[in-house]
């Protein structure tokens, strides 16, 4: 008797961008994309660098069904009016028929690597499909043209696709992946990386328009403060694709020792406390928060009364927050 043959399923990918639906960034990655898997694309309408992890919350969310005129499209393209995150929502919410296997956002238009991840709504993208639980790449390439060369790039991004996907991205954890602007014969490999420490001196360039009113362009330089050999930055100045592991835990873990020594529970006679007021005014109630000594443990003592007294307060009922206790003022 023969064996039956079954074929696997070709993973679902998820495709998306901050630098809009049309841009030669995204055609590259759907090209990578369905070498490897079944590809559905929903990417912002227009451009959208730098909105970091903003959402949509004071308008209305437009989708459309899109046939781009390109030779590298997939079966499935949306366009969505919103942010990059705003378009994960979507895809996963509204638009997919089953969850992704994996999330991959980009190829954007420049570098994220160090301190530009923050701003960045490639990475954005990325890690709101983390959060959801679907492993997830950001990819971006060190050249902000539009015309930027993006071929270098295919062998690293597949080779890191192909392992995420039989591998596995822990839980909770984003891939942030810069390519070096170069030649692929330049590219010496692909290292694991931290992000490098540096900020941007920026600057406001104040122009006044035709009509007399002044308005500003931002422009600064970025300033690296980290030259460790194990940074995103280090790696990519020496013609290395780097990935840092990020992760959307904003916890500082190796400060809560130290934050936990803090006076933070006690307070002692003389310390300053609030009092929480409220009291009817033209038929509206409202609270107002009052300073107050704490003078002696007991709630409710003429010391506090006159204490609230001298900030302004009129009669009316309070609580003492430190012990939950009501009192009036007379």
């Amino acid at each position: 008797m023969p064996y039956k043959v079954y074929s696997m399923p070709k993973p679902l990918i998820l495709v998306t961008n901050d630098d809009g639906i049309t841009a030669p960034g995204l055609r590259a990655l759907i090209k990578y994309m369905k070498e490897i898997g079944e590809v559905v694309v929903v990417a912002p309408d227009n451009p959208q660098s730098g909105m970091g992890h903003a959402i949509t919350l004071d308008s209305a969310l437009f989708v459309q069904r899109e046939k781009i005129a390109s030779e590298y499209r997939a079966e499935e393209e949306y366009s969505c009016s919103g942010t990059p995150a705003d378009c994960v929502k979507l895809a996963l919410q509204e638009l997919l028929s089953r969850k992704p296997d994996l999330c991959v956002s980009g190829i954007n238009h420049g570098s994220n690597s160090s301190i530009n991840v923050i701003y960045s709504g490639t990475m954005s993208a990325a890690v709101e499909a983390g959060i959801e639980g679907i492993p997830a790449i950001g990819f971006s390439l060190c050249d902000y043209s539009w015309e930027a060369d993006f071929g270098p790039a295919e062998e690293s991004v597949k080779k890191i696709v192909r392992e995420a996907l039989e591998q596995g991205i822990p839980k909770g954890v984003v891939l942030n992946v810069n390519i070096p602007r170069m030649d692929s014969d330049g590219i010496k490999g692909i290292k694991i990386c931290r992000q490098a420490k540096a900020n941007w001196r920026e600057k406001f360039d104040k122009r006044t328009s035709p009509m007399g009113k002044d308005y500003y362009w931002l422009t600064g330089e970025f300033e690296l403060q980290d030259h460790g050999e194990d940074t995103d930055e280090w790696a990519l100045a020496n013609g290395y694709v780097s990935v840092v592991p990020t992760q959307f835990d904003l916890t500082a873990h190796h400060v809560m020792q130290d934050l936990n020594t803090w006076n933070l529970n006690e307070y002692e006679k003389g310390n300053f406390n609030w009092i929480c007021c409220w009291h009817h005014r033209q038929y509206h109630r409202h609270f107002t928060l009052y300073p107050a000594f704490l003078q002696n443990g007991h709630t409710g003592d003429h010391k506090r009364r006159d204490s609230a007294r001298s900030y302004g307060q009129p009669a009316g009922s309070g609580c003492d927050l430190k012990s939950g206790s009501l009192f009036r003022f007379s």
